[in-house]
């Protein structure tokens, strides 16, 4: 599905505030509200957006701390490969698990409450998952930047192609004649 700029602003709008209403939102991007609710629809039904959501602080719920998981698996056939993700759904302190190219097979992301807690995740079910080679373990000491897309590069391209500057520079300006 192509997007344009409505369907970028609407997007950057919700991104913000996905409680934001209609109206609030037909007058930000300069549509009308029927317009503006078939461009949402219409995103919805393509799947460019996925749901509504609450954002929660882990911290609020007794989770604090993350750590960092990379994993290497012994064996890399798509049965393997299945177990090993259905085992991290089960999982509800792992909130992010990828497949990765490098070093290791996976990344994966875990809210946990301490150090006691992450060791006690280990043993009782991470270990217990067949098939793990070898792991590294790395605690967030400090979450630096946590974006939900990369919805702003996007816009910041098309500001760019707009002014036809690059994206990330500023406008070139004419030399004064006298």
């Amino acid at each position: 599905m192509k997007l344009d700029k409505f369907d970028l602003d609407i997007l950057a709008m919700l991104e913000r505030d996905s409680r934001a209403s209609l109206q609030d939102i037909s007058a930000q991007v300069g549509l009308s509200a029927t317009p503006c609710w078939t461009r949402i629809k219409r995103m919805q039904e393509h799947g460019v957006i996925r749901g509504y959501t609450v954002d929660i602080d882990p911290a609020a719920i007794g989770y604090p701390e993350t750590v960092i998981l990379q994993l290497t698996l012994e064996s890399h056939n798509d049965e393997t490969l299945e177990e090993f993700g259905r085992a991290l759904e089960d999982i509800p302190e792992v909130l992010e698990a990828s497949l990765v190219s490098g070093d290791y097979d996976y990344y994966v992301r875990i809210a946990v409450r301490d150090t006691r807690d992450y060791e006690r995740l280990l043993r009782e079910q991470l270990y217990r998952i067949p098939g793990i080679r070898h792991s590294k373990s790395s605690f967030v000491l400090r979450r630096l930047k946590d974006s939900p897309s990369p919805l702003q590069a996007t816009l910041k391209l098309r500001d760019a192609a707009a002014t036809g500057t690059k994206a990330g520079t500023a406008p070139k300006r004419r030399a004064k004649t006298r």
